[in-house]
């Protein structure tokens, strides 16, 4: 009777998330609408909801590593703004984290379109055998990848000391309303992400039906980032050579740069081009949006953030220009289009491979590996090849490549996370504000965001438990 309750339960992805906000309970999110999905058509509906489903927005952890530039009122507005923003060690963030949840139930919400399909897709009508494990193959990936961002972001890094003692976020495996559910350590999410990556590269192809459809790249791609996040070298470039060898694309942004030179380089001018790095962006394995979902302009970036890129990164002159107006001055985004900041990208695979060539101790092809990179960024009177002696030094030149190439994604705040547990690598952030200078330890419990207030007042079937205590 339960299951077949679940089949009947209606489709609507796209207006679920404004109603978020009134449900009783939010862990209950199961797609509505005006549809039973009967045929593998209606299931494969819900996973395109690009709107919706495909989405990642990580608006706070953005904001705590200050790789956006933020309005001041923006800031007085918004508590949880400020007290990420200008690392507010005593602010309340459990109290202030009323209102943004975007990322939770964003993904929850991604989540149980991903159970649905997994649980029903199996009766499809109107497809063959094959189709319907492929369909099922991306949900699982689409669930692997939310649960990573949630684990990434409401819980602490993974560390093998101590994954299995410390709680991580809920696990929910099935679309039925008040399905039963609970919190588990982060050595168990990990293992069931990992699980669903799994299991669904059998069934992937080289290709998707669309861009937002995983394929075995993809899903490779995937597998390279989580193992990476672990410490697990070996597992992580082994992932990363089998997507590569689905797609080791690289788009030339020396090249881009070169044809909007002129209005670039023109003083006081902010004419946008057109962003590369929509639907198809060659480096794409998937496409998924990040805190926006239309077409725009990218966030503006403060300009000490801009100091972190190399001299004649291409890439990054082709997407900022500084800018003062009023009292503010920043660098302005100049791209308007689609950005990929929430799937996987061959940029991304690349300088992982590096990091854990690095870490293996192969220097040379590490850094071979980042300047393959670094010469489709760098524009030739600014290029020279990276060298390196020791695996740290490698490291920090591959990791200052992939916080800029990444940035605004997950991954700069997931690397950063996981880098702050290492002495070697962990790094106090800085920043004058204001008049004031202002830190963030490595140590820091603001790494670990809190769960929402609405969560945790109305958990559904089961207890969430916050990770820090403010």
């Amino acid at each position: 009777m339960k299951k077949k309750l679940s089949v009947t339960i209606k489709i609507m992805a796209v207006l679920m998330a404004a109603c978020l906000s009134s449900c009783n309970d939010f862990l209950d999110i199961v797609p509505k609408g005006s549809k039973i999905p009967t045929t593998l058509a209606d299931f494969d509906a819900l996973l395109r909801d690009e709107y919706g489903n495909q989405r990642t927005d990580i608006t706070q952890a953005v904001l705590l590593m200050n790789d956006k530039f933020e309005s001041a009122s923006n800031l007085n507005y918004y508590q949880l703004y400020n007290a990420n923003y200008n690392w507010q060690e005593d602010a309340d963030r459990i109290a202030f984290n009323n209102s943004d949840e975007g990322t939770y139930y964003n993904s929850y919400m991604a989540i149980s379109t991903s159970n649905l399909i997994i649980e029903h897709a199996p009766e499809a009508t109107e497809a063959t055998e094959d189709d319907k494990k492929q369909l099922i193959a991306q949900a699982k990936f689409l669930r692997a990848t939310n649960y990573f961002v949630l684990a990434n972001y409401y819980a602490d890094t993974y560390e093998e000391g101590n994954a299995e003692s410390k709680l991580s976020i809920p696990l929910i495996t099935s679309a039925d309303i008040g399905a039963p559910y609970t919190q588990v350590s982060i050595k168990e999410i990990y293992a069931f992400i990992l699980k669903d990556i799994e299991e669904a590269i059998p069934d992937l192809r080289a290709a998707g039906a669309t861009i937002l459809h995983a394929n075995l790249g993809a899903a490779y791609a995937l597998s390279a980032r989580v193992h990476l996040q672990m410490g697990q070298y070996d597992q992580a470039l082994a992932a990363a050579n089998q997507a590569l060898a689905q797609n080791d694309k690289l788009f030339d942004w020396t090249a881009f740069y070169n044809q909007y030179k002129t209005q670039i380089e023109q003083p006081n001018v902010y004419t946008n081009a057109p962003s590369p790095m929509g639907y198809d962006y060659v480096e794409n394995y998937n496409f998924r949006h990040g805190v926006r979902n239309s077409a725009g302009n990218e966030t503006n970036i403060r300009t000490d953030r801009a100091t972190h890129f190399e001299q004649g990164d291409a890439k990054f002159a082709s997407r900022w220009k500084l800018r003062t107006v009023g009292a503010d001055t920043y660098f302005k985004s100049i791209i308007r289009g689609y950005f990929n900041y929430g799937g996987m990208t061959t940029t991304e695979v690349y300088l992982i491979k590096a990091e854990c060539l690095a870490r293996k101790g192969d220097i040379t092809d590490a850094m071979s590996t980042l300047n393959t990179v670094r010469k489709k960024r760098i524009l030739s009177s600014y290029y020279a090849d990276l060298t390196a002696t020791t695996t740290q030094e490698a490291v920090k030149l591959i990791q200052r490549t992939k916080g800029n190439e990444l940035i605004l994604g997950i991954t700069p705040f997931a690397d950063m996370r996981r880098l702050n547990k290492d002495p070697d690598y962990a790094k106090t952030l800085s920043k004058t504000e204001n008049g004031s200078n202002l830190s963030l330890s490595p140590t820091s419990h603001m790494w670990t965001m809190p769960f929402p207030q609405g969560a945790i007042k109305n958990p559904g079937n089961g207890t969430i438990k916050q990770n820090v205590n403010k």
